[in-house]
């Protein structure tokens, strides 16, 4: 049993460097910290290397100096790992990889697509990346795939609805890798650009060089895979693209917008993308949404009221990048015409996101509008008969928030959507009342529609 003197000693450190660091780095960097303290030695244990290294490289003179101020100068600070680290999850091992050409890697420090981008993404890193209960897993999974690619978690799926970090962590990983080792091979794309890559090593006639830019690579990042669907021949290319690195470990992340299960592609590729690890990203918690505007609000040319960060946290629920709009857009206009920051300046100039009840049911043309931009889909995708995810699910929350929030009957709601008959209306409401009763998240989402319908 540790000494008394010891456990107080080590506390008021502990509670000394909390006072030093801002709450959202805290949750992020030091949450899965261990302190241990002996007479001669402070260390500090962390669950990555990679996480040893940020550590060292932004908090070693102020752990140095609290060291020395509350343990006396003669303490030795040490920097180590946790083992073991992240345990790996269960991988089904492939059976039917084809053996890829063994052409050696493009010595190139950064990946040409990550160069280039990185000079506009350079704020994406982790360092940035607010963590909450939502992100969590994404989050340690990403940073353990940036310290050591191809050895945790391969392939990374990350995978949640727009706005909400997924390719914030993409290029994070990208960075962090780079971090810890400067040489590493990196590819860091949209899934339009590998599309647009592949039509044109076709029409040039130029595939050899196609395959050896992507199937060479320490690290391949693929953002918004969904985009794939319907594209039967780069899906092939993508299949062997995947085999390829995969085979010799090297490291692949992809993210989407639904878990592959949903995704309308082969079964063979839709397997593959779940050998790793599947991290599912959430919206924020009211938590993370203000601990979100809170960094963004110390970038703000006049101070933002606490009242009106929380009206924005409370109202703008499931986009980020709808929350740090609304944030903007507030700060700029008060900014330009050299107003004051008030609750009233943010109810005017966020009145077209956030609507203020009529005192009138909404109607069902304003509910299908609601949940189509919610689902990035558009209007003529609700009404018609096209059978993807998520705009079967788009269109059944719609469905059952008509049947909720207005009289419409079972056919006049069909009609509403495309002139769909009652049977398939009701078979859409009871599906969604099952995944309001079974998922916590989903009915979480449900309820910000409501509340954006100025229903709740």
């Amino acid at each position: 049993m540790a000494e008394p003197h010891r456990v107080t000693r080590r506390a008021r450190l502990i509670a000394g460097l909390r006072s030093n660091v801002p709450p959202s780095r805290w949750s992020t960097w030091f949450s899965g910290v261990r302190i241990e303290l002996t007479d001669q030695t402070l260390d500090v244990v962390a669950p990555s290397d990679f996480h040893s290294h940020w550590l060292q490289d932004h908090y070693r003179e102020l752990i140095a100096s609290l060291a020395s101020d509350y343990l006396g100068t003669d303490i030795v600070v040490r920097y180590l790992t946790a083992s073991p680290p992240l345990e790996d999850p269960q991988v089904v091992p492939p059976t039917d990889v084809p053996r890829p050409s063994e052409r050696s890697p493009e010595p190139s420090a950064l990946g040409s697509s990550l160069e280039q981008s990185s000079r506009y993404l350079d704020k994406y890193v982790f360092d940035n990346f607010i963590v909450g209960p939502s992100n969590r897993l994404a989050l340690a999974a990403a940073m353990a795939v940036a310290e050591k690619p191809g050895q945790h978690y391969n392939p990374l799926f990350l995978y949640g609805g727009a706005g909400l970090g997924k390719t914030h962590l993409l290029y994070a990983i990208g960075h962090g890798a780079l971090t810890t080792r400067p040489d590493t091979s990196i590819r860091c794309i949209s899934s339009e650009t590998f599309f647009n890559d592949f039509v044109e090593g076709i029409r040039r006639k130029r595939m050899d060089d196609f395959k050896h830019r992507y199937r060479t690579v320490d690290l391949l990042l693929l953002d918004d895979v969904q985009f794939f669907q319907g594209k039967e021949q780069v899906l092939e290319e993508l299949f062997h693209t995947f085999n390829a690195l995969h085979q010799f470990d090297k490291q692949i992340v992809l993210t989407c917008d639904r878990p592959p299960k949903d995704l309308g592609i082969e079964e063979r590729l839709r397997s593959r993308f779940q050998w790793g690890l599947l991290a599912d990203i959430g919206p924020p918690e009211v938590e993370t949404r203000l601990a979100i505007l809170r960094r963004h609000a110390g970038f703000a040319p006049k101070q933002v009221p606490d009242a009106v960060l929380d009206f924005i946290a409370q109202h703008i629920t499931d986009n980020i990048r709808e929350l740090e709009g609304a944030l903007t857009k507030v700060t700029a206009f008060a900014a330009l015409a050299q107003q004051p920051i008030t609750l009233d300046l943010a109810h005017e100039q966020l009145a077209d996101l956030i609507p203020t009840p009529s005192g009138r049911p909404p109607t069902a043309t304003e509910i299908i509008a609601v949940v189509a931009a919610s689902y990035g889909v558009s209007l003529t995708d609700m009404e018609g008969p096209s059978r993807r995810e998520p705009l079967v699910t788009a269109r059944q929350i719609a469905m059952y928030l008509i049947r909720t929030l207005t009289e419409l009957s079972l056919p006049k709601i069909g009609k509403q959507l495309g002139g769909r008959d009652h049977s398939t209306v009701l078979h859409g409401v009871n599906k969604i009342i099952k995944l309001i009763k079974a998922d916590p998240q989903f009915a979480h989402r449900i309820n910000d529609l409501s509340r954006k319908l100025g229903s709740t």
